[in-house]
């Protein structure tokens, strides 16, 4: 019978979610989902002193967001474990397979210095390895501070094989004898790791990178354990373009950072899927049934990753059109209210907006525009909106886009002139304009019928486009470049664009 899959997602809860997180987590579940198994979640939050208010409620959150649903109820929480680490600790030492180092803290840190200084790596001497058994226990009933270390090989190799990068060997010298449990009974990241991986059935590790060189240190405490190893995947590092490993410096890192800006969940998880891992084919566009069905940890590549915006950036335009415009225009809304455009009037039922650019489930009806104190429908709000969807490419950028409906423009004369027109031709086209838009009723007021009556016009007055709609636009926009005029007028109202046409005209004067 062939053993079920069991994979785990283990952050820690110091803060912000690592897009490099968001992917491991991806390939944890997607390997899991593909083989009707299970993907579980654990908090290793052993590291108390960097553990950051409310961040274990924000990975769950975020988890949740991007769809990543964990199997077991209850998250794994490695704080509430220490009686068990610390047995399995004890159970080492009793079997001379980990010792007590009663070394101070200035010791160890004059031992590294000596070390830099000859290039040497920074390892621990093994000064407390072979301390007398009568020394222990002198020192331990004196209760002097002291760690436990894992006692590692000093001749061989440790090998294991890697579904990403075949077969791994370790020469044992170069191996630390790591710190296994603390002075202050907390377990390290390599103990708990093994104890809870074997104690929660974990068949495959996927990871990143950087764990690589812990691996070698993990097989050998599976073995002093006597427990079989569960398999290893280690994952590509991602890289920015110069090829420098992905870090904050550079740039933004944590997801939340990104969802602020306006990049949708699915198209960020899109973006991380396709960060180390290729299809074999032509597609780029998964969604997280579709990636189950093709992913498969043999597609993983063993190079760096390049983090591509322009790539994220695509996949985001892409995912924002193909939005109902309802979900955009609701997507939208936090940032108009970030960029003080717009206020939302509130109805009891109604939440609050979230600022990274999502809401709760009931849809604010009505707002208040900050600059004029006009009331505006939903349903203005989204056709206002929908003007730039097959523009932006992430949601932060629909302020600044629309910014011209929620402001009166501002502009010179000078801009309303199409090429040499005169400011007179000007003023008598936008007075011809705004009689015939006077003439269509509030009912009547869509693009459709806006169009076919200016058209009409200027094949009544054998005008050109340009000297027709370029002052249109810039009376209804005061922008050379703009969506298409009467998409704008609709958006507007009638009220309004008859407003901006005779302020254009009187700016003509």
């Amino acid at each position: 019978m062939t053993k079920k899959i069991i994979t785990r997602f283990p952050p820690s809860p110091t803060g912000f979610l690592h897009v490099g997180s968001l992917r491991t987590a991806l390939y944890n579940y997607l390997f899991a989902k593909k083989n009707q198994g299970k993907f579980l979640l654990r908090i290793e939050d052993t590291d108390q002193a960097r553990i950051v208010k409310g961040a274990i409620e924000n990975l769950q959150e975020i988890l949740e967001l991007f769809g990543l649903k964990w199997d077991n109820q209850q998250p794994i929480i490695q704080s509430t474990r220490l009686k068990i680490y610390q047995k399995y600790a004890k159970q080492l030492v009793e079997e001379n397979k980990a010792y007590y180092c009663f070394c101070s803290h200035q010791r160890l840190e004059d031992l590294k210095v000596i070390q830099q200084q000859k290039k040497l790596p920074p390892m621990y001497d093994g000064k407390c390895r072979d301390l007398k058994k009568a020394e222990v226990e002198e020192n331990l009933k004196t209760k002097k501070p002291h760690v436990s270390r894992f006692r590692m090989p000093k001749t061989g190799n440790t090998e294991f094989t890697d579904l990403v990068r075949g077969r791994v060997s370790f020469d044992n010298k170069t191996l630390d004898d790591q710190i296994i449990l603390k002075s202050d009974g907390f377990p390290t990241y390599h103990l708990a790791s093994v104890v809870d991986d074997h104690e929660m059935k974990v068949t495959h590790v996927i990871r990143g990178e950087e764990w690589l060189s812990s691996t070698p240190k993990h097989v050998l405490l599976y073995q002093a354990l006597g427990w079989p190893a569960p398999e290893f995947a280690h994952l590509p590092l991602l890289l920015n373009a110069d090829r420098s490993k992905l870090s904050k410096r550079q740039g933004d890192v944590a997801v939340e950072d990104y969802l602020a800006k306006g990049y949708l969940p699915q198209a960020l998880l899109n973006f991380v899927l396709l960060l180390g891992w290729n299809p074999g084919t032509d597609q780029e566009i998964f969604d997280l049934k579709t990636m189950t069905e093709a992913f498969g940890l043999e597609k993983v590549n063993k190079a760096g990753a390049i983090f591509n915006t322009q790539k994220l950036d695509w996949l985001n335009g892409y995912y924002l059109r193909q939005l109902p415009i309802k979900e955009f225009a609701q997507t939208c809304i936090p940032h108009l209210i970030k960029a003080e455009l717009i206020s939302p009037n509130f109805e009891a039922k109604e939440k609050v907006p979230d600022l990274t650019g999502y809401f709760g489930k009931e849809i604010v009806q009505n707002f208040t525009v900050q600059e004029t104190k006009q009331k505006i429908s939903f349903g203005q709000l989204a056709k206002m909106v929908a003007t730039e969807q097959q523009r932006i490419k992430k949601l932060d950028e629909i302020a600044l886009a629309t910014e011209f409906f929620f402001k009166a423009p501002k502009y010179e004369a000078p801009l309303l002139l199409w090429k040499k027109m005169e400011k007179n031709q000007a003023a008598d086209n936008l007075r011809l304009i705004l009689e015939k838009l006077e003439k269509i009723s509030e009912k009547k007021w869509q693009q459709k019928n806006l169009e076919t009556e200016i058209k009409k016009l200027m094949a009544e007055k054998n005008s050109g486009a340009g000297e027709m709609l370029w002052p249109m636009r810039v009376a209804l926009t005061g922008r050379k470049a703009s969506p298409g005029n009467f998409e704008v007028a609709e958006a507007l109202g009638k009220t309004e664009s008859l407003i901006r046409i005779k302020t254009a005209i009187e700016l003509l004067k």
